[in-house]
């Protein structure tokens, strides 16, 4: 499991992907979020802007984040 500390209240789900390195580009975070590769809390989610918060746990391609 990733723990991901946030600096701030929140952070949009595609810059979340691309700061723990799970993808390579904000272009490739917006089209796994879109096509459904992408939980959040258990939830497919397809918001590519969903603010993530301390407590949530997002997953992707078998990593799974906490936020922290």
């Amino acid at each position: 499991m990733i723990e991901f500390k946030l600096t701030e209240e929140f952070i949009p789900m595609i810059q979340l992907l691309k700061a723990t390195n799970l993808v390579q580009t904000g272009g490739e975070a917006q089209i796994v979020v879109t096509e459904g590769e992408v939980k959040y809390n258990g939830t497919v989610d397809y918001r590519k802007r969903l603010k993530v918060r301390a407590g949530d746990i997002v997953e992707f391609r078998g990593n799974k984040i906490l936020i922290k």
